[in-house]
Protein backbone atom coordinates (compact mmCIF):
# COMPACT_ATOMS: atom_id res chain seq x y z
CA UNK A 1 0.00 0.00 0.00
CA UNK A 2 1.34 3.15 -1.02
CA UNK A 3 2.70 5.66 1.67
CA UNK A 4 2.08 8.80 0.14
CA UNK A 5 -0.51 10.22 -2.17
CA UNK A 6 1.12 11.12 -5.66
CA UNK A 7 1.50 14.50 -6.52
CA UNK A 8 0.60 15.96 -9.96
CA UNK A 9 3.95 16.35 -12.51
CA UNK A 10 2.32 18.87 -14.24
CA UNK A 11 0.63 21.23 -11.88
CA UNK A 12 1.88 25.00 -13.59
CA UNK A 13 4.68 26.96 -12.03
CA UNK A 14 5.73 24.45 -9.71
CA UNK A 15 9.04 22.69 -9.59
CA UNK A 16 9.72 19.21 -8.94
CA UNK A 17 10.80 20.11 -5.27
CA UNK A 18 7.51 22.11 -3.84
CA UNK A 19 6.45 21.12 -0.99
CA UNK A 20 8.81 18.09 -0.60
CA UNK A 21 10.68 18.06 2.88
CA UNK A 22 12.86 15.34 2.45
CA UNK A 23 15.04 14.69 -1.00
CA UNK A 24 16.23 11.28 -1.23
CA UNK A 25 18.82 10.60 -3.64
CA UNK A 26 21.07 7.84 -5.36
CA UNK A 27 24.58 7.81 -5.58
CA UNK A 28 26.05 6.48 -8.47
CA UNK A 29 24.79 7.84 -11.78
CA UNK A 30 22.93 10.85 -9.59
CA UNK A 31 25.96 12.30 -7.78
CA UNK A 32 28.56 10.48 -9.06
CA UNK A 33 30.05 8.08 -11.72
CA UNK A 34 33.14 6.29 -10.44
CA UNK A 35 35.62 9.12 -7.96
CA UNK A 36 34.23 12.48 -9.46
CA UNK A 37 30.59 14.12 -9.34
CA UNK A 38 28.64 14.53 -12.52
CA UNK A 39 28.24 17.61 -13.68
CA UNK A 40 26.03 20.37 -11.89
CA UNK A 41 25.09 17.48 -8.83
CA UNK A 42 26.55 18.51 -5.87
CA UNK A 43 25.54 22.52 -7.13
CA UNK A 44 22.32 21.36 -7.35
CA UNK A 45 21.63 19.28 -4.52
CA UNK A 46 23.66 21.86 -1.80
CA UNK A 47 20.69 24.14 -3.00
CA UNK A 48 18.07 21.92 -2.56
CA UNK A 49 19.22 21.22 0.90
CA UNK A 50 18.95 24.62 1.97
CA UNK A 51 15.52 24.36 2.84
CA UNK A 52 15.13 20.55 3.19
CA UNK A 53 16.61 17.19 4.48
CA UNK A 54 19.09 15.74 2.46
CA UNK A 55 19.66 11.76 2.30
CA UNK A 56 20.63 9.21 0.52
CA UNK A 57 20.17 5.73 -0.68
CA UNK A 58 22.63 3.41 -2.06
CA UNK A 59 22.60 -0.27 -3.45
CA UNK A 60 26.25 -0.22 -3.58
CA UNK A 61 26.87 -2.51 -0.55
CA UNK A 62 30.82 -2.16 -0.91
CA UNK A 63 31.58 0.76 1.69
CA UNK A 64 30.53 1.73 4.92
CA UNK A 65 28.09 4.83 5.27
CA UNK A 66 31.26 7.25 6.66
CA UNK A 67 33.07 6.43 3.99
CA UNK A 68 30.15 7.36 1.36
CA UNK A 69 29.86 10.36 3.62
CA UNK A 70 33.72 11.32 3.28
CA UNK A 71 33.64 10.85 -0.19
CA UNK A 72 30.47 13.17 -0.46
CA UNK A 73 32.40 15.95 1.55
CA UNK A 74 35.29 15.96 -0.64
CA UNK A 75 32.77 16.09 -3.72
CA UNK A 76 31.26 18.90 -1.76
CA UNK A 77 28.65 17.79 -0.06
CA UNK A 78 30.03 19.59 2.79
CA UNK A 79 27.15 19.07 5.95
CA UNK A 80 27.13 15.22 4.90
CA UNK A 81 27.14 12.88 7.77
CA UNK A 82 27.39 9.07 7.83
CA UNK A 83 23.62 9.06 8.81
CA UNK A 84 22.40 10.61 5.90
CA UNK A 85 23.58 7.48 3.80
CA UNK A 86 20.68 4.91 4.10
CA UNK A 87 22.76 1.39 2.51
CA UNK A 88 21.48 -2.10 0.89
CA UNK A 89 23.68 -3.48 4.02
CA UNK A 90 21.47 -1.88 6.33
CA UNK A 91 18.16 -2.53 4.82
CA UNK A 92 19.91 -6.01 4.55
CA UNK A 93 20.26 -6.23 8.46
CA UNK A 94 16.01 -5.88 9.12
CA UNK A 95 15.67 -9.14 6.79
CA UNK A 96 19.00 -11.21 8.68
CA UNK A 97 17.78 -10.11 12.07
CA UNK A 98 14.11 -11.41 11.12
CA UNK A 99 15.77 -14.75 10.39
CA UNK A 100 18.43 -15.75 12.00
CA UNK A 101 19.55 -13.88 15.42
CA UNK A 102 22.87 -12.12 16.60
CA UNK A 103 25.35 -13.67 16.99
CA UNK A 104 25.46 -16.46 14.35
CA UNK A 105 28.03 -17.08 11.77
CA UNK A 106 26.77 -15.43 8.42
CA UNK A 107 28.95 -16.04 5.22
CA UNK A 108 29.72 -12.23 3.48
CA UNK A 109 30.40 -12.12 -0.45
CA UNK A 110 31.15 -8.60 -0.44
CA UNK A 111 33.53 -5.95 0.92
CA UNK A 112 33.97 -4.02 3.97
CA UNK A 113 30.31 -2.08 3.96
CA UNK A 114 28.42 -5.38 4.65
CA UNK A 115 31.42 -6.82 7.52
CA UNK A 116 31.03 -3.47 9.22
CA UNK A 117 26.99 -3.96 9.18
CA UNK A 118 27.30 -7.38 10.36
CA UNK A 119 30.04 -6.74 13.21
CA UNK A 120 27.51 -3.76 14.22
CA UNK A 121 24.58 -5.87 14.74
CA UNK A 122 26.37 -8.74 16.94
CA UNK A 123 27.14 -11.40 14.12
CA UNK A 124 29.94 -13.40 13.39
CA UNK A 125 31.86 -13.38 10.13
CA UNK A 126 33.16 -15.89 8.15
CA UNK A 127 34.44 -16.29 4.16
CA UNK A 128 34.09 -19.92 4.19
CA UNK A 129 31.64 -22.47 4.01
CA UNK A 130 33.19 -24.78 5.87
CA UNK A 131 32.56 -22.81 9.34
CA UNK A 132 28.78 -23.92 8.64
CA UNK A 133 27.06 -20.29 8.59
CA UNK A 134 23.82 -19.75 9.42
CA UNK A 135 22.86 -18.01 6.18
CA UNK A 136 24.87 -16.29 3.05
CA UNK A 137 24.72 -12.02 2.51
CA UNK A 138 26.33 -11.06 -0.93
CA UNK A 139 26.74 -7.65 -1.90
CA UNK A 140 28.78 -5.70 -4.45
CA UNK A 141 32.57 -5.14 -4.04
CA UNK A 142 34.74 -4.87 -6.92
CA UNK A 143 37.28 -7.64 -5.04
CA UNK A 144 34.31 -10.82 -5.55
CA UNK A 145 35.73 -13.30 -7.40
CA UNK A 146 35.45 -16.92 -8.28
CA UNK A 147 36.59 -18.38 -4.88
CA UNK A 148 33.86 -15.77 -2.47
CA UNK A 149 31.06 -16.64 -5.55
CA UNK A 150 32.08 -20.23 -4.77
CA UNK A 151 31.91 -20.55 -1.22
CA UNK A 152 28.53 -18.88 -1.56
CA UNK A 153 27.46 -21.87 -3.60
CA UNK A 154 28.69 -24.66 -1.47
CA UNK A 155 26.72 -22.90 1.43
CA UNK A 156 23.74 -22.93 -0.64
CA UNK A 157 23.34 -25.85 -1.95
CA UNK A 158 20.51 -27.44 -0.56
CA UNK A 159 17.01 -25.47 -0.98
CA UNK A 160 15.96 -23.21 1.96
CA UNK A 161 12.34 -25.41 2.07
CA UNK A 162 14.46 -28.72 1.93
CA UNK A 163 16.15 -27.28 5.52
CA UNK A 164 18.97 -25.19 3.59
CA UNK A 165 20.32 -21.63 5.17
CA UNK A 166 18.49 -18.25 4.27
CA UNK A 167 20.27 -15.98 0.99
CA UNK A 168 20.34 -12.42 1.37
CA UNK A 169 21.39 -9.75 -1.68
CA UNK A 170 21.91 -6.39 -0.97
CA UNK A 171 20.73 -5.59 -4.47
CA UNK A 172 20.20 -7.05 -7.82
CA UNK A 173 21.24 -4.24 -9.82
CA UNK A 174 22.99 -5.61 -13.45
CA UNK A 175 25.39 -2.87 -13.76
CA UNK A 176 27.25 0.01 -12.13
CA UNK A 177 28.14 3.19 -14.03
CA UNK A 178 31.60 4.18 -13.44
CA UNK A 179 34.22 6.89 -14.92
CA UNK A 180 35.47 4.79 -17.66
CA UNK A 181 31.98 3.50 -18.55
CA UNK A 182 29.61 0.47 -17.66
CA UNK A 183 30.45 -2.39 -15.38
CA UNK A 184 28.77 -5.14 -14.05
CA UNK A 185 26.61 -5.05 -10.91
CA UNK A 186 25.66 -7.12 -8.58
CA UNK A 187 22.94 -8.52 -10.36
CA UNK A 188 25.53 -10.39 -12.39
CA UNK A 189 27.18 -11.72 -9.52
CA UNK A 190 23.94 -12.84 -7.28
CA UNK A 191 23.36 -14.58 -11.17
CA UNK A 192 26.36 -16.19 -11.00
CA UNK A 193 25.54 -17.83 -7.56
CA UNK A 194 22.19 -18.56 -8.90
CA UNK A 195 23.29 -19.99 -11.96
CA UNK A 196 25.16 -22.81 -9.65
CA UNK A 197 22.27 -23.33 -6.96
CA UNK A 198 19.02 -23.11 -8.61
CA UNK A 199 18.01 -20.54 -6.17
CA UNK A 200 16.37 -17.30 -5.57
CA UNK A 201 17.84 -14.66 -2.80
CA UNK A 202 15.58 -12.89 -0.98
CA UNK A 203 17.05 -8.95 -1.43
CA UNK A 204 16.79 -5.73 0.41
CA UNK A 205 17.84 -3.01 -2.06
CA UNK A 206 15.90 -1.18 -4.41
CA UNK A 207 13.78 -1.64 -5.59
CA UNK A 208 12.31 -3.96 -2.85
CA UNK A 209 10.73 -2.26 0.35
CA UNK A 210 13.34 -2.55 2.76
CA UNK A 211 15.89 0.51 2.01
CA UNK A 212 12.79 3.00 1.14
CA UNK A 213 11.36 2.31 4.70
CA UNK A 214 14.52 2.19 6.08
CA UNK A 215 14.95 5.81 4.62
CA UNK A 216 11.30 7.11 5.33
CA UNK A 217 11.94 6.32 9.31
CA UNK A 218 15.02 7.82 9.44
CA UNK A 219 14.15 10.82 8.10
CA UNK A 220 10.73 10.99 9.00
CA UNK A 221 10.01 11.95 5.99
CA UNK A 222 5.87 13.13 5.20
CA UNK A 223 6.21 13.80 1.57
CA UNK A 224 9.80 13.00 -0.20
CA UNK A 225 10.95 12.55 -3.56
CA UNK A 226 13.72 9.83 -4.82
CA UNK A 227 15.67 11.21 -7.34
CA UNK A 228 17.37 7.77 -9.42
CA UNK A 229 19.36 7.17 -12.95
CA UNK A 230 17.49 3.69 -13.38
CA UNK A 231 13.61 2.60 -13.98
CA UNK A 232 13.73 -1.21 -12.95
CA UNK A 233 15.49 -0.59 -9.58
CA UNK A 234 15.45 3.41 -8.62
CA UNK A 235 12.36 4.51 -9.89
CA UNK A 236 10.24 0.97 -9.88
CA UNK A 237 11.00 0.93 -5.71
CA UNK A 238 10.13 4.51 -5.31
CA UNK A 239 6.89 3.84 -6.78
CA UNK A 240 5.57 0.75 -4.94
CA UNK A 241 7.04 2.52 -1.31
CA UNK A 242 4.66 5.21 -2.44
CA UNK A 243 7.39 8.16 -3.09
CA UNK A 244 7.16 10.58 -5.91
CA UNK A 245 10.21 10.11 -8.29
CA UNK A 246 12.92 11.83 -10.42
CA UNK A 247 14.40 10.13 -13.29
CA UNK A 248 18.01 11.73 -14.52
CA UNK A 249 19.44 11.04 -17.57
CA UNK A 250 23.26 11.22 -16.47
CA UNK A 251 23.52 7.82 -15.41
CA UNK A 252 22.21 4.10 -16.71
CA UNK A 253 18.60 4.45 -18.20
CA UNK A 254 18.58 6.84 -21.36
CA UNK A 255 15.52 8.00 -23.59
CA UNK A 256 15.09 5.29 -25.21
CA UNK A 257 14.34 3.29 -21.94
CA UNK A 258 11.72 6.05 -20.41
CA UNK A 259 9.63 5.25 -23.77
CA UNK A 260 9.55 1.88 -23.37
CA UNK A 261 9.07 2.20 -19.35
CA UNK A 262 6.25 0.22 -17.81
CA UNK A 263 4.05 1.36 -15.59
CA UNK A 264 5.42 0.14 -12.65
CA UNK A 265 8.26 2.37 -13.40
CA UNK A 266 7.01 5.59 -14.52
CA UNK A 267 8.69 8.68 -13.32
CA UNK A 268 6.90 11.75 -11.73
CA UNK A 269 9.36 13.89 -13.35
CA UNK A 270 12.32 12.95 -16.12
CA UNK A 271 15.04 15.84 -16.12
CA UNK A 272 18.23 16.05 -17.94
CA UNK A 273 20.21 17.48 -14.92
CA UNK A 274 19.89 18.16 -11.33
CA UNK A 275 19.79 21.62 -12.77
CA UNK A 276 16.14 20.89 -13.49
CA UNK A 277 15.04 20.29 -9.90
CA UNK A 278 14.78 24.07 -9.72
CA UNK A 279 13.30 24.84 -12.43
CA UNK A 280 9.40 25.37 -13.14
CA UNK A 281 8.03 21.51 -14.55
CA UNK A 282 6.59 22.02 -17.90
CA UNK A 283 3.10 20.93 -18.38
CA UNK A 284 1.51 18.29 -20.82
CA UNK A 285 -0.77 19.44 -23.29
CA UNK A 286 -2.83 17.32 -25.03
CA UNK A 287 -5.01 18.40 -27.84
CA UNK A 288 -7.14 15.88 -30.16
CA UNK A 289 -4.34 13.48 -31.24
CA UNK A 290 -1.01 16.05 -30.27
CA UNK A 291 0.55 15.50 -26.89
CA UNK A 292 2.88 19.42 -26.32
CA UNK A 293 5.53 20.30 -23.74
CA UNK A 294 6.39 23.46 -24.17
CA UNK A 295 7.27 24.16 -27.47
CA UNK A 296 7.86 20.23 -28.57
CA UNK A 297 4.92 18.21 -29.53
CA UNK A 298 4.33 14.39 -31.23
CA UNK A 299 1.18 13.11 -32.44
CA UNK A 300 0.40 9.45 -32.36
CA UNK A 301 -0.89 8.00 -35.85
CA UNK A 302 -2.10 4.12 -35.38
CA UNK A 303 1.53 2.68 -34.98
CA UNK A 304 3.14 5.64 -36.31
CA UNK A 305 4.66 8.41 -34.03
CA UNK A 306 5.33 11.56 -35.93
CA UNK A 307 7.58 14.28 -34.31
CA UNK A 308 5.29 17.58 -34.88
CA UNK A 309 7.66 19.77 -33.32
CA UNK A 310 11.14 19.14 -32.07
CA UNK A 311 11.10 22.03 -29.79
CA UNK A 312 14.15 23.76 -28.49
CA UNK A 313 15.28 21.35 -25.59
CA UNK A 314 15.76 18.51 -26.03
CA UNK A 315 14.08 16.98 -22.75
CA UNK A 316 10.64 18.56 -23.67
CA UNK A 317 10.38 16.06 -26.59
CA UNK A 318 11.50 12.95 -24.54
CA UNK A 319 8.63 14.07 -21.78
CA UNK A 320 6.51 14.62 -24.82
CA UNK A 321 7.20 11.45 -26.25
CA UNK A 322 6.55 9.58 -23.07
CA UNK A 323 3.60 11.05 -21.97
CA UNK A 324 1.45 10.72 -25.81
CA UNK A 325 3.35 6.58 -25.53
CA UNK A 326 2.21 6.32 -22.08
CA UNK A 327 -1.26 7.50 -22.65
CA UNK A 328 -1.90 4.54 -25.30
CA UNK A 329 -1.33 2.17 -22.64
CA UNK A 330 0.19 0.17 -25.24
CA UNK A 331 4.06 -1.60 -25.39
CA UNK A 332 6.58 0.29 -27.64
CA UNK A 333 7.09 -2.46 -29.85
CA UNK A 334 3.65 -1.79 -31.11
CA UNK A 335 4.90 1.52 -32.54
CA UNK A 336 7.06 2.68 -35.26
CA UNK A 337 9.29 5.24 -33.28
CA UNK A 338 11.48 8.06 -35.52
CA UNK A 339 15.12 7.96 -34.08
CA UNK A 340 15.16 11.41 -32.89
CA UNK A 341 12.86 10.69 -30.29
CA UNK A 342 15.41 8.61 -28.76
CA UNK A 343 18.31 10.81 -29.57
CA UNK A 344 20.42 10.97 -26.54
CA UNK A 345 22.38 14.21 -26.36
CA UNK A 346 21.99 13.63 -22.25
CA UNK A 347 25.46 13.59 -20.28
CA UNK A 348 26.44 10.25 -19.17
CA UNK A 349 29.42 8.34 -17.80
Amino acid sequence: MALFARRDAAAAGRTPLDDVDVVLADLDGVVYAGPGALPYAVESLNRAGESRRLGYITNNASRRDAAVAEHLRELGLIATRPDDIVTSPQAAMRLLRARVAAPATILVVGGDGLVHELEKAGYTVTRSADDAPAAVLQGFAPEVGWAQLAEAAYALATPEDEGGIPWIATNTDWTIPQARGIAPGNGTLVSAVHTAIGRLAVVAGKPERPIFDEAVARFEARHPLFIGDRLDTDIAGAQAAGIDSVLVLTGIDRPKHLLAAPPNSRPTFILGDLRELHEEYPDTVVAGDVTSVRDAAVRIDGPDIHIVSAGTRPIDLVRAGCAAIWATGRAIYGFRVPERLYADPFHRP
